[in-house]
């Protein structure tokens, strides 16, 4: 496993801090990055025994790094509404990751066959807006989803549209993340 870098140490102990803070746990230090306060986009993925239990996060760069990752620890942990609020004797058996988003990148196509033909499996996040709905995977989500199809048609399925919808008004937008785990 390759070391953690300083700035992804720093995520991941932002995280659990603020998630163990709500516990009365002590916070362990973080050590001072110059990044953490520039505005940064973060998802943070709490998992256990290799399964989802919490993930939220923001998908633009709007308020200091540093918060926007306790922020939304604290979300993933406590406010998905796929998920009950992680109690406190799960947290020593919780994992955490932090994923740092790039700038999306609005997407041109004619049409959804072209759409899925020009995703990148493993490297894409995607966001699917129509309308008033909109939708997010992560890279990650391409490790459960392998297939360019499958993957689209979930994610409609996750904006509240049936997985075979297409319009012309859909737009797509990719991004790639930076992503640190805990061990």
């Amino acid at each position: 496993m390759m070391p953690i870098d300083p700035l992804g140490m720093a995520l991941l102990t932002i995280a659990r801090n603020a998630i163990g803070k709500h516990f009365g746990q002590e916070a362990r230090a973080v050590v001072p990055h110059p990044e953490l306060s520039n505005p940064g986009a973060t998802f943070v993925t709490l998992t256990q025994n290799g399964q989802l239990r919490g993930c939220i996060g923001s998908l633009e760069a709007y308020r200091p790094l540093a918060i926007d990752v306790a922020e939304n620890a604290m979300a993933a942990a406590f406010h998905d509404p796929r998920f009950p609020s992680l109690a406190k004797e799960e947290l020593a058996h919780t994992r955490v990751e932090v994923s740092l988003l790039a700038a999306s990148e609005p997407m041109d196509f004619v049409d959804e066959a072209e759409a899925i033909a020009r995703l990148r499996p493993g490297i894409d996040g995607l966001i699917l807006t129509h309308g008033h709905r909109r939708s997010t995977f992560l890279p990650q989500v391409w490790e459960s989803l392998p297939d360019p199809r499958q993957f689209m048609a979930q994610l409609k399925l996750k904006a509240g549209l049936p997985a075979d919808f297409w319009d012309e008004e859909i737009s797509l937008a990719r991004y790639g993340v930076q992503k640190w785990k805990e061990a």
